[in-house]
């Protein structure tokens, strides 16, 4: 019986083959069911999801244009009342270089003539009057150096800071940055500064070092009032490492020490305590290693441990902090942590928190909320207290 299956299963596999695979009408019609297959299957889903994708776009456009359609009309108005403006200016300065050119037709030569009315029609396109006016009327910065006013060589020597009624515009008009503000913060003091996105961190700093003048109130360091100070005094006797590093085109030895103030030695000095020493000495040029614009050839991390170390050479009193840590990865962010409690323990520290846990060994804390102070005590009373710091250590997950 096992023969017989074996030479019955053989013949017909045999004439299976020869009929489908063998012959030419068998290969057209096993070709021809594939594609049939294909286009019942495959073509019909390919259609869709191309169809999908179409409608997708098509939503996409329709949302641009009914957000911007609304504006078209404001935007087509100025943009025309600015042409007619800079039309009738550029008019005005070709009809006069013509009458001049007409009145001195004597003296002058015809290509000072026509150099001059060909210049006079091409103004409308290389100058921008508007911006021009309103540079003129920028609000000059106060004066780099304030004549008669004396501070000791090492001000400030303790490095108090006291805000009295303190409030601040970005400009005329527009809402309070900064409203109310009434701190005494004391030498080496440690102060967390914490808040939502615009609760008014960073316009604190931005006040201090008068970026911006204050609207009202006043602030004192170590007892002198900085607005009746130079601004190269202020900026000069206190530190702050901000959030973007800050380098320039140049050597790494340039951009730690711009002014020739310090030694190798203390470079390197700094360099180590920032935890750049051995990355720094590997280079093949050392301290004279060029730096691209902005530092793009060094790495976010190593750009801020810079900024730290820089901060380290000046050694001021005062040192602020505006988030310094929160674009850096965890470990960098302990580095420089670890250098601010040991390098900078006599020093007062400010500190604009993004991580919470950063800051919760500070001797203090200042909640902040729509540019007023709304909390300020210890960590560890104002989780008892269980208000706003409270609901942000929830949120952190750190208790």
């Amino acid at each position: 019986i096992p023969p017989a299956i074996f030479l019955f299963r053989k013949v017909f596999t045999v004439e299976y083959d020869s009929r489908f695979t063998r012959s030419f009408f068998g290969n057209l019609l096993n070709r021809f069911s594939k594609e049939i297959d294909a286009i019942d299957c495959m073509i019909p889903d390919g259609l869709k999801m191309m169809l999908g994708y179409l409608f997708k776009l098509l939503e996409v456009c329709i949302i641009v244009l009914l957000a911007t359609v609304s504006m078209w009309p404001h935007y087509f108005v100025s943009v025309r009342w600015l042409a007619v403006n800079l039309e009738f200016l550029g008019n005005l300065l070709v009809l006069a270089a013509a009458i001049l050119s007409v009145r001195g037709r004597d003296e002058l030569s015809p290509g000072i003539v026509g150099l001059a009315v060909t210049h006079s029609l091409q103004v409308t396109g290389i100058l921008s009057w508007i911006r021009v006016k309103e540079y003129d009327n920028t609000p000059k910065e106060a004066p780099w150096i304030l004549e008669g006013s004396v501070l000791p060589a090492a001000w400030p020597t303790i490095g108090t800071i006291q805000f009295e009624d303190y409030g601040l515009q970005y400009r005329k008009g527009l809402d309070w940055a900064l409203k109310d503000i009434s701190i005494n913060i004391q030498n080496r003091e440690k102060v967390g500064i914490v808040g939502r996105t615009g609760a008014g961190k960073s316009s604190l700093a931005l006040g201090m070092f008068r970026i911006l003048e204050a609207a009202k109130g006043q602030i004192f360091i170590d007892g002198i009032n900085i607005a009746q100070i130079g601004l190269h005094d202020l900026r000069s006797r206190i530190t702050i490492i901000p959030q973007d590093p800050v380098l320039f085109s140049g050597s790494l030895r340039m951009n730690l020490d711009p002014f020739d103030a310090f030694s190798d030695e203390d470079l390197w000095k700094a360099l180590d305590l920032a935890h750049l020493g051995s990355f720094v000495s590997a280079l093949p040029q050392k301290l004279n290693h060029q730096c691209c614009e902005g530092g793009e050839n060094l790495s976010l991390g190593q750009r801020q441990l810079l900024c730290l170390a820089r901060a380290l050479l000046r050694k001021t009193r005062i040192l602020v902090l505006d988030e310094a840590t929160a674009a850096v990865d965890l470990e960098t962010d302990q580095l420089i942590q670890s250098t601010i409690r040991t390098q900078f323990d006599d020093c007062t520290v400010l500190t604009i928190a993004h991580r919470l846990n950063t800051i919760m060994d500070y001797s203090r804390v200042m909640v902040m909320d729509r540019g007023t102070v709304i909390e300020m005590d210890s960590p560890s009373q104002l989780i008892c207290l269980q208000g706003h710091f409270y609901q942000m250590c929830v949120e952190a997950g750190l208790v």
